[in-house]
Parts: C-alpha cells; structure tokens; sequence
C-alpha cells in the first residue's frame, strides 16, 4: 500500500531576489515609455542646400528652395541695349503666392528687394512683396552712369523669400554676392546658397543653417527621422533609473557618426 505523497514545500525566495524582480518590472515599464518616446521621428527644421552658381548677363536661375521640382523664385540678369546706351537689372521674381522682403524706391514706383545682412530675421510682419523687385541695375548713356539698387556691389548678403508648400506659410533666404562694373560693363551674381524653415509660420534668422533641435540637415536628401533604438538589456533594466540612463547614454553615443 503506497503513502499518500507528502505536500510539496512552497520554497520561499529570497528579498534580495523579490527586489530584483520588482526592479525588472518597475525598469521594464519605465523602458517601455522610453521607447516609445525615443522612436518618435525627429522633424528637421532647417533645410538647407549649399550652392555655387553664377548668373551672368541674359541669364536666369530657378530658385527651388525645397526640390519639390517646382520654383519658387527666378532670378534674372536682363539687358536692354541700344546704338548709344545700355541697361542691365537683377531682380527676382517670385512665383504665385510667394514674396521677397522689399521696399520702395524714393520715387515710390521702384520695388527694391532687401539686402539682409547675417543675423537678421525673416518673419511675418516684414515688409513683402508679392510682385518683381529689383535687386541691381545700372543703366549707360551719353549723359553718364546711373546705378540703383540695393545689392549694388556686396557679398554674402541675404534676399527674405516666403513661400507656400501645401498651402501653409514658410520663410527662407538665398544668400548672393553681386558685382556691378561700370564702364559699361555688366551686372553678375553668385548664387552661394539658400535654406528654408520646415516648421509652417516659424521665423528663420539669415544665415541660419540649422535649428537648435536639427541634427544634420543639408541639403534634399537628409534625413528626417532618429535611428531605431536598441533595446535595452536585463542587466541594465536591474538597475532600475541608473540602467536607464546608461542604455539611454550609450545608445546616443551609438547613433552618433563618426568623424574623420
């Protein structure tokens, strides 16, 4: 006749083991809102695109400040001669819906595009314009030499643009060199690169090629989004807060690129 088998002894665990679990649990959660939080997508701010173009005399350029293959600003070198005088003018012209920072001529018809120096901010409230604004000319006659304009002879300066993608309100800048010589010789610019606000209704500052939440953005093929996050380990998820901080430290050292 067999025994009845005895009861098997509940084994009781350890605290320190009890604590290390509840640190498991406690930690696990807590990653669990990180990831999430860390796989957010990271939105750019500043596009910019760096650029080295010349626009000599009876040339224009197609300014696309976001490469959707649609300009959004020209940029013309025109000239108009005859037997005894000549005149050459750089201007802009903006395509529907968009606008340059401009003022008017004292003469009140003339719209003069702005020459912004590094630092100054584009944003709603400045004074815009919807139409062509000249930027440089200069005109030969027999009388003499008559120049106007704001970018007669600078470097590095920057035109305001505002422009609309999908609707919405965006501002950025193109920043040029111009050169007029005179004894009838002609007008030339350099386009030396432009960038734009992604954030609808944001202000930019002239110059500015980056945000302060960008990470590297320049020009239309950067990317937008974080790398993925790795998970993080047992062993670091045992450690409860500090883990965290860790796995959180090293996986940004991870993500960052090496330099050369």
């Amino acid at each position: 006749m067999k025994r009845p088998s005895a009861p098997r002894k509940t084994a009781a665990l350890p605290e320190s083991i009890h604590h290390r679990l509840n640190m498991y649990a406690i930690a696990a959660g807590a990653a669990g809102v990180s990831v999430l939080a860390l796989s957010q997508p990271t939105e750019a701010r500043i596009i910019y695109t760096s650029a080295h173009v010349t626009i000599g005399v009876g040339q224009s350029y197609k300014l696309d400040l976001n490469h959707d293959g649609i300009a959004d600003f020209t940029l013309l070198n025109t000239k108009r001669t005859s037997s005894s005088t000549a005149f050459y003018s750089l201007f802009e012209r903006p395509a529907k819906g968009n606008a340059v920072e401009a003022r008017y001529s004292h003469n009140g018809f003339t719209r003069l595009a702005k020459a912004l120096s590094r630092g100054a901010r584009i944003q709603s409230g400045r004074a815009f314009n919807h139409k062509s604004a000249l930027m440089a000319s200069v005109f030969y006659g027999p009388a003499g030499t008559v120049s106007s304009g704001s970018w007669l002879n600078v470097s590095g300066r920057y035109l305001g643009l505002r422009f609309r993608v999908n609707g919405q309100t965006h501002y950025g800048w193109a920043r040029l060199s111009v050169r007029v010589r005179f004894e009838r010789k002609p007008v030339t610019a350099t386009l030396t690169g432009y960038a734009y606000e992604t954030i609808p209704n944001k202000s930019i500052i002239a110059g500015e090629t980056k945000g302060p939440d960008d990470n590297s953005i320049d020009g239309p093929d950067a990317a937008l989004t974080t790398p993925a996050p790795k998970p993080a380990t047992l062993d670091a998820l045992a450690l409860g807060a500090a883990g965290l901080s860790i796995w959180r430290r090293e996986d940004s050292v991870a993500a960052t690129p090496e330099r050369n």
